[in-house]
């Protein structure tokens, strides 16, 4: 399936200045728009690994195009389109380049803040409970497994780091980050969007354990999603047919990649990571291109 598709590491787009290169997308500024361009890299553990997911860059933009949508009434988004034809004519030579794995975004103040809520115990979050019988400040009832299902789904920030990792802070940490009334605003949104996400993915036969989503205020201070939504990247997606708490789920994500990662001895800190072995890159490509399929319900390739 991935050996016909050449992988995309790299977009270099003459003329179109970057505004950021990310771990796996590039943006360029269109001045009052940007440019997100999700190309097929693939990070784990703070470090992009040297190997390409086939299909990967595609399949984020179109999950992401899906959510937007899905969820506009809860909260506003960011995505203008994902149609070359209403990009800038300056765009339209790159077309076979960016079909489908670019998207034209209003441009916004990122609040510096990765807003996490969480179904499951599972993450940082489990090793976190381990250690403290709390995620965030948050205390959870005694005696929970890892992959445990939460009463209620928690709001669990952390920190938005450039470098490095994020931290998890205390939602009164937060607060000191962006004020009060806005952290507050986030965080029932996010609850929201998650209950939302959460019900749909049931009915497909997926569980949604956790996500993570950005934020950003336009020139009129209104919320807006931004960056990716509800994708492999950004969630835990476990099958619901197999799961059973006590031990990590089949996943249909990156987990995948960051178990394969440490079963090689690779100790996560020191670079370079090791290049993924072609049976783990062509079964990763397998999860998202399945992921995608099932959330949206097309079975053509994205």
């Amino acid at each position: 399936m991935t050996g016909k598709t050449k992988a995309v590491g790299d977009i270099d787009l003459p003329g179109l200045p970057i505004f950021k290169k990310g771990k796996v997308r590039n943006v360029f500024d269109l001045e009052d728009r940007l440019l997100i361009v999700a190309t097929d890299r693939i990070s784990a553990f703070d470090f992009v690994l040297p190997s390409l997911i086939p299909h990967k860059g595609k399949v984020l933009t179109q999950i992401s195009r899906f959510w937007f949508d899905f969820t506009s009434l809860v909260c506003p988004n960011h995505l203008i389109s994902t149609e070359i034809a209403d990009f800038p004519a300056e765009l339209h030579p790159y077309a076979d380049l960016l079909e489908k794995r670019s998207m034209l975004v209003k441009k916004t103040r990122v609040i510096p803040v990765e807003c996490v809520v969480r179904g499951y115990l599972s993450g940082s979050g489990w090793k976190e409970y381990q250690e403290t019988g709390k995620i965030c400040g948050i205390r959870l009832p005694k005696g929970l497994l890892e992959s445990s299902r939460l009463e209620e789904p928690i709001f669990t920030p952390s920190t938005k780091a450039e470098v490095g990792h994020d931290e998890n802070i205390t939602f009164k940490e937060m607060e000191k980050i962006t004020g009060q009334e806005l952290a507050e605003k986030i965080k029932k949104i996010s609850l929201e969007l998650y209950q939302k996400a959460s019900l749909y993915a049931i009915s497909k036969g997926i569980i949604l354990a956790d996500t993570k989503f950005e934020f950003g205020l336009d020139e009129n201070n209104e919320l807006l999603l931004i960056d990716e939504l509800f994708t492999p990247d950004s969630s835990r997606f476990w099958p619901l047919a197999e799961y059973a708490p006590g031990k990590s789920q089949p996943s249909l994500d990156k987990q995948f990649v960051r178990d394969y990662l440490v079963s090689t001895g690779w100790d996560r800190k020191t670079p370079p990571p090791p290049a993924l072995p072609e049976e783990i890159i062509e079964q990763t490509s397998k999860r998202y291109l399945e992921i995608y399929q099932l959330l949206t319900g097309k079975s053509d390739l994205p």
